[in-house]
């Protein structure tokens, strides 16, 4: 079957963009004199910008409504799609991609969407019920009935050099180079406070003289403010207190260790191959347990782990009682292994 476009509908969240690209790439290797055009959220057009391989990306608003869903379908039927892959769970997604007029639509069998897919494959089960996998994996396999196969290769992205420039002038200076990413989109449940953020950055200062970068998006103004508080040395903002996706790839590729939460950043860092600390509390670890990653997870051993719930409804134990002077040991021994940074990935000007 020649395939001359393929639309691929991407998932919501950063992070799990980020897992999508050994998938997006799979697709291209395939089918390699397709146009590969992906649709998502604004940000998560800006995460894949500058990948070679993708052909164009369609930014829509986050759960547009029925006149916005009608007008996409009919906007997205000029590609005249051979395909169309969709990786979010979501029902509107897929609506859209049969609005689409795509001959094939691909994606898992959940949420009641099937009979808007000419190919609704089977979630993942053991004995009946669907059970977590590593999300990469779950795309991988999404595509693998298209008869795409991995490479191995895992997450990839690339930084904008003009941005990197500009980042690399906040960055001058002597000692290892420490990202902080105390915020987390999900929800409140999955950060850790910010000032035990700001205990590791005094820590780290006077032991190993790290320099230490704080990354927070929209929204996170008062993690930033809170850590810029309690913090003895003032921590490097590279964005100027405007964060954008782009900044925020190019500051992580810069990184010789990031602490984060379980949230975007750290699946930036893995596709950029720098090393991370991951503080995880209410996510089951199945879930983001890469293959790819160079680093730590950090739990606290408590029953009510693995809840998956955004709001904490009872003391959040799961995060808090993750002491600084274990993150602190942690990022230590890290530091200490950690080698020169390679190149970074970044798009031919």
């Amino acid at each position: 079957m020649r395939v001359g476009t393929i639309l691929a509908f991407v998932p919501n969240w950063l992070g799990d963009v980020a897992m999508c690209t050994p998938a997006l790439r799979a697709l291209h290797q395939t089918y390699p004199g397709a146009k590969l055009v992906v649709v998502g959220r604004p940000a998560a057009c800006d995460l894949l910008n500058g990948l070679p391989w993708l052909h164009a990306a369609i930014p829509i608003l986050d759960r547009p409504g029925v006149r916005r869903v009608l007008l996409l379908g009919q906007r997205l039927r000029r590609y005249a799609a051979d395909i169309a892959v969709v990786f979010p769970h979501s029902f509107r997604a897929a609506l859209i991609a049969r609005l689409a007029g795509a001959r094939r639509r691909l994606a898992y069998d959940r949420g009641g969407r099937a009979f808007l897919l000419t190919h609704a494959i089977p979630p993942h089960r053991e004995n009946g019920r669907i059970q977590a996998v590593y999300m990469a994996r779950e795309y991988l396999d999404l595509v693998s009935h298209l008869g795409c196969t991995d490479d191995g290769a895992g997450l990839e992205l690339r930084a904008q050099p003009g941005v990197v420039e500009q980042v690399k002038r906040h960055l001058r200076g002597k000692g290892p180079l420490v990202g902080l990413a105390p915020g987390a989109a999900f929800g409140p449940s999955k950060r850790w406070p910010a000032e035990s953020y700001a205990a590791v950055a005094n820590a780290l200062a006077e032991r190993t003289g790290a320099r230490c970068v704080v990354l927070t998006g929209p929204g996170e103004e008062n993690l930033r403010d809170t850590i810029a508080a309690k913090a003895k040395t003032s921590p490097i903002q590279c964005d100027e207190g405007h964060p954008t996706v782009e900044t925020l790839k190019a500051t992580i590729a810069q990184l010789d260790l990031l602490i984060c939460n379980d949230s975007g950043p750290r699946h930036v860092a893995v596709a950029f191959k720098v090393p991370t600390l991951c503080l995880m509390g209410p996510t089951l670890p199945c879930y983001t347990d890469s293959p790819y990653e160079v680093g730590r997870v950090l739990r606290a051993d408590v029953e009510c782990a693995g809840c998956h719930k955004s709001v904490c409804p009872e003391d959040h134990r799961c995060m808090t009682r993750i002491h600084p002077d274990q993150v602190v040991a942690a990022a230590t021994q890290l530091l200490a292994k950690s080698t020169p940074r390679p190149a970074v990935q970044a798009v031919n000007p």
